[in-house]
């Protein structure tokens, strides 16, 4: 009975891993896939940006910088953030083949302690319609000792 239960264990174990290699796979092609379809594609210089610690009321301003490595204009159609403590500005003219374009994401730094927030930006991109870009970090006040 033991040696039963260890054959359908080790089974199951070997389909996994075949499984997880063949959906590995099928990322792979789709990732070619989409390198080869024409139309505009978008590339973050980064994706997350960690304040550290910022003091209350301080500059809470960071620019994602992005290009477009496509062959047709790219277009920033949504840029949304998830909340209301951050907005976001961005290049609202198409941004040609191989230019350059940014998003300007303000934290409001009157509140006080941590945070970890996201822009989503929807765009006409073949390759990545559709990003999620985060900022975070911690603001601080500074009491004054007398």
């Amino acid at each position: 009975m033991k040696k039963l239960f260890f054959m359908a264990l080790l089974a199951i174990a070997t389909l996994g891993v075949a499984n997880a290699q063949v959906v590995s796979g099928n990322e792979q092609a789709a990732d070619q896939q989409t390198a080869n379809l024409p139309g505009p594609k978008i590339s973050f210089a980064e994706m997350e940006h960690d304040y550290g610690t910022i003091e209350k009321g301080g500059d809470g301003t960071y620019t994602f910088e992005f290009t477009n490595n496509g062959n047709e204009p790219l277009i920033l159609s949504n840029v949304r953030a998830s909340c209301g403590c951050t907005t976001p500005e961005w290049t609202q003219k198409p941004i040609m083949p191989g230019k350059k374009g940014s998003i300007q994401v303000r934290y409001n730094t009157n509140n006080v302690g941590s945070f970890n927030k996201t822009v989503t930006v929807q765009s006409n991109a073949v390759d990545n319609a559709r990003i999620v870009l985060r900022i975070k970090g911690n603001v601080v006040t500074t009491e004054v000792q007398e």
